[in-house]
């Protein structure tokens, strides 16, 4: 590499990063969509972003694996999809990501989802990341998305976290290539709140995911992981953008470091002690050796000695380089800003007390031109002479250093006084030691400044009161002024130091202020209990630098929210611990009268409304007990701890009572509705009943069974109501439990025909069944409700003298049957809110019709039997609604896949 640039020369680009930055023109670009675990939205984030840009953009729909997710499935609405190529497997067929119409229609985007699939044998390619690189070369820019437990280069740092080995993984080469990377983040309480609704997996996968997998702890860690990994690809891409821009850094956005290695000894503990800081601060860093231009080492065992650094340093992780410069703090410097660097780590340096007067010591030099980077000197007690002279300046500890300069600055004084005589008669030069004594209890405080004021005493006795170099003073008021000179001189010197003094614990104090802000400033934006948490582990650990677990008590039982690092466990001691500190209020564990020979020490977390938890923290058994002043910082940390996390706990418990208080209006509502839904028909038959029976035999046989019809049809409506209310209460309750049947749909689908033309013979119902249909899992009866129920909202809102059609197909794996009305049809906005509870979508010859319930029960039957239900409006010319059904078809296993 070449010397360091001379000065005034215009720097240019790197060229490798330009050339990488040529290719990345030259081919598509690729979006990776990455997730901590399966069901945080990645696909439902990729296909709301496809929807937000399709009428600027060619975007098409190679592959969505939607996993029965009505939401998900929504968002397909309006997009191209691609059909799916289908390929035997074992006697069954099965669908996959057809690359070769992708690269015919060739649009501006496409959207392949689970990159870390497994291709069917006999495809083009093994892997569907490898479809994904072919696509790229192509010019075709791809959205795809993954976990990050598929990353090959975690697979074994998540088998460790999660106890199960990944079977499907994609190379960190191919993280690398992505030109933008999307974190779809939430946090784990939510997305466990997401598997009990059974928005990820079918309820039975869903409970044994939970137990497995989705463990708050497990989480934690993934999400980490994803965060970290993506914090390190936004890293690479800004260093390519200083190089290709010629910008200098270091940008401090994260820390590098860069580590310089020479023939000694000493190296190899040098590289391991900027490997241990590497590691500490989760950081890159570089290995640099310099050699002089135009010199070559003369012993051969310097370079087998720098080989052999240099290869401990790649074990370890680092970037090795080799430069030739004539100023090696130059080019060291340019190094360290051509590559981001903020931390530089150094030996110390072996020059002689005559290179450190030059400037020609390397790490004077470095420190003395590093104004925006960190230097480490790492000390080193056999550090080997080199060829300067042998005699130099002592080490001296800051004690030492401190009494020298104090004995200096009153030598000093006494220099100048004794030059100024030879120039000018002066009467008094007491002046000279009185600055002497200031600028000692300035730099040193104010023992230092005493120390300077008793030398002072005598060297001006000595050197400046006749008679001059000796102790003897001739004359009385000599001695007066003498003493006056020590009084004040001390008085000075001592109220001077402790100016310093107060300075200096102004400054600590100001750090720990500071601290304290910035820890509250945090906690201020923080409203979730999760972000509480994780707010103040983290903090806590960089204050204390130990571990940290925050417990909360929940259904009686304290139980452990986060820890920090993700790792850290209690055992059943320190458990009985941590719930003395809670039931107590009274710290427990380490360096406490309750179980002292424990590693972690407990503190309750106090609020006006009494301990609301617990935070436990575990230092090395060689540190020291807290003083006083960080004894008060825990305190306050503690406290603002304690204050946020009783913040957000009200804030959880306002949520619920906000949801009672809903609760209670949708019980006002359903009151209400009964009030007037059950009235109606139970008006209609009494009013009938009376008439006939008063004139029964007055009347003709027409207007008699006009009355009986009446009955019937208003019973049947009242029958309607009182079931869809029991299967409501079933489903809220948990009581419901379909059976896992074989189905046939076609018998279903006619018997839902033939009762609802029966019910409702004034509405022609149209039945449309594919011939291919296979039987489902799932349960009949509940099946036939769910398709009556869609029969009745159609004979409601269809309009008049329209037929009710439903449709029957096959779809890949999923049986699809839908119901069509001709009405006025839905609002966009209203499509999902139909299926909530007691929502009715208008009036129908005056009245609101139904109790709203209709919609939201044949959405939990579904569900239960594993299948999906949405609403699409308009249906047919630009009106009517259709009701779409998708349930897994028997012989096909697509969709049912098993948590990683």
């Amino acid at each position: 590499m070449a010397g360091s640039e001379r000065k005034g020369e215009k720097q240019r680009p790197d060229p490798d990063a330009l050339l990488a930055l040529a290719s990345k023109e030259a081919r598509g670009k690729l979006t990776v969509f990455l997730g901590a675990a399966p069901g945080v939205g990645k696909t439902f984030a990729m296909l709301a972003r496809a929807q937000s840009l399709k009428a600027a953009s060619d975007i098409v729909v190679g592959l969505v694996e939607t996993h029965g997710r009505a939401e998900t499935a929504g968002l397909l609405e309006g997009l191209e999809v691609l059909p799916r190529r289908t390929v035997p497997y074992r006697g069954q067929t099965i669908e996959e990501f057809d690359i070769d119409a992708a690269l015919a229609r060739k649009p501006g985007i496409i959207i392949v989802d689970e990159l870390a699939h497994t291709n069917a044998p006999e495809s083009r390619h093994p892997k569907r990341y490898q479809d994904v690189e072919e696509l790229i070369r192509a010019g075709i820019d791809v959205w795809t998305a993954m976990n990050i437990q598929h990353l090959e280069g975690l697979s074994d740092v998540v088998a460790r976290i999660t106890g199960v080995a990944v079977r499907e993984t994609v190379p960190d080469s191919v993280l690398k290539l992505a030109d933008e990377v999307i974190v779809v983040d939430i946090t784990p309480a939510e997305l466990i709140q997401r598997l009990k609704d059974g928005k990820v997996y079918v309820p039975d996968n869903a409970r044994r995911a939970i137990d497995g997998f989705f463990k708050p702890g497990t989480l934690t860690a993934l999400r980490e992981l994803a965060l970290r990994r993506t914090a390190d690809r936004v890293d690479d891409q800004m260093v390519d953008f200083l190089r290709q821009n010629v910008i200098e850094g270091p940008w401090a956005t994260a820390e590098r470091l860069l580590v310089c290695v020479g023939p000694q000894s000493s190296s190899e503990k040098l590289v391991r002690a900027a490997s241990r800081l590497a590691d500490g601060l989760n950081a890159p860093w570089t290995a640099v050796h310099l050699e002089r231009a135009g010199e070559e080492l003369n012993p051969r065992a310097d370079n087998a000695r720098i080989d052999e650094t240099l290869r401990l340093a790649e074990r370890l992780g680092a970037e090795t380089m080799r430069v030739s410069a004539s100023d090696f703090a130059t080019e060291i410097l340019r190094i360290a800003r051509r590559e981001n660097v903020t931390q530089i780590v150094l030996g110390r340096s072996a020059a002689g007390w005559w290179s450190h007067l030059r400037g020609k010591c390397l790490s004077d030099a470095i420190m003395r031109q590093a104004s925006d980077i960190g230097v480490h000197i790492i000390a080193d007690e056999e550090v080997e002479p080199s060829s300067a002279p042998r005699w130099r300046l002592p080490a001296f500890k800051f004690g030492s250093i401190a009494a020298l300069a104090t004995a200096g600055s009153v030598a000093g004084a006494v220099l100048i006084g004794l030059g100024l005589q030879l120039i000018v008669k002066l009467p008094n030069v007491s002046m000279l030691f009185m600055m002497a004594v200031l600028l000692c209890a300035i730099y040193f405080g104010r023992w230092y400044a005493i120390s300077a004021a008793a030398l002072s005493f005598f060297a001006y006795n000595f050197f400046f009161i006749p008679p001059v170099y000796t102790l003897t003073i001739a004359e009385p008021h000599e001695f007066f002024a003498l003493i006056l000179f020590l009084i004040v001189a001390v008085l000075a010197g001592g109220l001077a130091g402790r100016i310093h003094d107060q300075a200096e614990t102004v400054r600590k104090r100001s750090a720990s202020t500071q601290a304290l802000y910035e820890f509250s400033r945090k906690l201020s934006g923080a409203v979730k209990l999760d972000d509480v948490l994780w707010a103040s582990a983290s903090h806590l650990r960089n204050a204390l630098k130990a571990d940290v677990v925050l417990l909360l008590p929940e259904d009686g039982e304290l139980q452990v929210k986060l820890s920090w690092p993700p790792d850290v466990t209690l055992d059943g001691t320190e458990m009985t611990a941590a719930r003395w500190a809670l039931d107590k209020a009274e710290p427990a564990g380490r360096g406490s009268g309750t179980l002292p020979n424990l590693a972690f020490q407990f503190r309750p977390l106090l609020t006006p409304r009494g301990v609301i938890g617990v935070c436990g923290f575990r230092q090395g058994k060689a540190t020291p007990p807290l003083e006083a002043g960080e004894e008060r910082e825990l305190a306050a940390l503690l406290d603002q701890t304690a204050i946020a996390l009783d913040r957000a706990l009200l804030t959880r418990e306002s949520a619920k009572t906000a949801a009672l208080k809903q609760s209670e209006k949708l019980n006002s509502a359903l009151l209400s509705s009964l009030s007037h839904d059950l009235r109606t028909p139970l008006s209609s038959i009494i009013g009938a009943v009376t008439t006939l029976r008063q004139l029964g035999e007055k009347m003709s046989a027409a207007s008699h069974d006009d009355l009986l019809a009446s009955i019937e049809e208003e019973a049947g409506r009242l029958s309607r109501f009182v079931s869809n209310l029991l299967d409501m209460t079933r489903l809220e309750g948990g009581a419901l439990r379909p059976k896992r049947d074989w189905v046939d749909v076609c018998d279903v689908i006619r018997a839902a025909a033939d009762r609802g033309r029966k019910a409702f013979p004034e509405r022609a119902i149209e039945v449309s069944l594919a011939l291919d249909l296979p039987l489902v899992r799932g349960d009949g009866a509940l099946l036939q409700q769910v398709l009556f129920n869609l029969i009745d909202n159609a004979n409601k809102y269809g309009g008049a003298d329209a037929p009710t059609s439903i449709f029957a197909r096959r779809d890949g794996g999923d049986v699809v049957i839908s119901v069509t009305d001709l009405g006025k049809g839905v609002p966009p906005a209203d499509l999902e809110r139909i299926f909530d509870k007691f929502v009715r979508r208008g009036k129908v010859d005056g009245r609101v019709a139904g109790t709203g319930l209709g919609l939201s029960i044949s959405r939990g039957f579904i569900e239960a039997m594993g299948g999906s239900i949405k609403a699409e409006s308009p249906a047919v010319r630009k009106r009517g609604t259709r009701i779409v059904i998708r349930l897994p078809a028997a012989d096909a296993n697509v969709g049912e896949r098993s948590p990683p």
